[in-house]
């Protein structure tokens, strides 16, 4: 089997059973966009441990299997780590986790949950500084 043929696989996979998709009950952080472009529509939210460690995070939404699929291999990604992690977070980590090959309309939809997800962080952080002065 090929390397594409296996990350097909996985997203296969990954569309039949997300992971982190749901709700939180009040969240820290909940952040909504969408992809006008083509309909997807993410929303992420996430609980705040202590040194501001993401504890838990959930998505929902609709859209293209990419949009789907990308955010819960984020969620997955990013669960444990730290918000100063999140603002240091490239695209490029998100292509790879997918990695095939996708058309620029497509881009949008694999990046969309890394725009809500640190647009969240930076809203967070921007309000925990206004609290602070």
């Amino acid at each position: 089997m090929k390397s594409e043929e296996i990350y097909q696989e996985i997203i296969l996979d990954y569309w039949r059973n997300p992971k982190n998709y749901g709700k939180l009950e009040n969240p820290d952080i909940s952040f909504r966009d969408t992809n006008p472009s083509c309909g997807d529509i993410i929303e992420i939210a996430i609980k705040i441990g202590k040194n501001n460690i993401i504890e838990n995070i959930k998505f929902n939404g609709s859209g293209c299997i990419i949009s789907q699929v990308s955010a819960s291999m984020l969620t997955e990604l990013v669960k444990n780590k730290s918000l100063e992690d999140i603002k240091n977070l490239k695209k490029e980590e998100i292509l790879n986790m997918l990695g095939i090959e996708l058309s620029g309309m497509r881009l949008k939809c694999a990046l969309l949950s890394l725009k809500v997800l640190k647009f969240g962080v930076y809203n967070y952080l921007g309000e925990e500084n206004d609290r602070e002065e």
